[in-house]
């Protein structure tokens, strides 16, 4: 690989993975993008994040300065905040941005998605990009999601990005350890009280 890409490489799991290696299929998905092809992130739904563009759960931009004010508010963007340890979000896509779940008691790194009411999900698969072509499974001409998740597993292998499985029914689908939103909702409630609101 050019030595160039192993930089960037390197630069996005600083900002973007707190320095953990990246994994196989997001490095050949962000050369491929980075080579100006987007044929892979097309299929995937996903774009992929650039230099400093900021952490949604850390992005307050859009609240006014009387709801920066509030308490309440505050105590939910700290909570929030707090999050951002262990989700590690690296592109645009699905119900608003996709990455990973990295809490320390869970066994690996799992995809998760974070909607635009910053509520987490847990996502189907191994890696990210099998959970994302489960999840465009959904969307595709063919209404079987069984047959369009292996005709899109088919697709990604020819472009080179073979998937660990092309069965739709084969996909790790285990609960998480630990609860994203559960702990979320403790992080708040945490910053609630050191606020004197709980």
């Amino acid at each position: 690989m050019d030595a160039t890409y192993e930089e960037r490489l390197a630069e996005f799991s600083r900002e973007r993975l707190d320095g953990r290696p990246v994994p196989d299929d997001l490095r050949v998905l962000l050369t491929a993008q980075w080579e100006g092809r987007d044929d892979l992130a097309r299929l995937l739904g996903v774009e992929f994040f650039g230099p400093g563009e900021l952490h949604p759960l850390l992005d307050t931009g859009y609240l006014s300065e009387a709801e920066l004010a509030d308490p309440e508010m505050q105590a939910v963007n700290a909570g929030a905040a707090r999050m951002v340890e262990y989700v590690k979000l690296v592109a645009k896509g699905g119900k608003g941005w996709v990455g990973y779940w990295v809490h320390p008691d869970e066994p690996g790194c799992r995809p998760i998605e974070l909607d635009t009411e910053f509520t987490l999900w847990p996502m189907s698969g191994s890696t990210l990009t099998e959970a994302l072509a489960f999840e465009q499974s959904a969307y595709q001409d063919e209404p079987d999601e069984r047959v369009a998740y292996g005709e899109l597993a088919a697709e990604l292998g020819a472009l080179g990005l073979p998937l660990g499985t092309a069965e739709y029914d084969a996909l790790d689908g285990s609960e998480y350890v630990v609860d994203p939103e559960q702990l979320m909702e403790n992080l708040i409630e945490a910053e609630r009280v050191a606020r004197g609101l709980g």
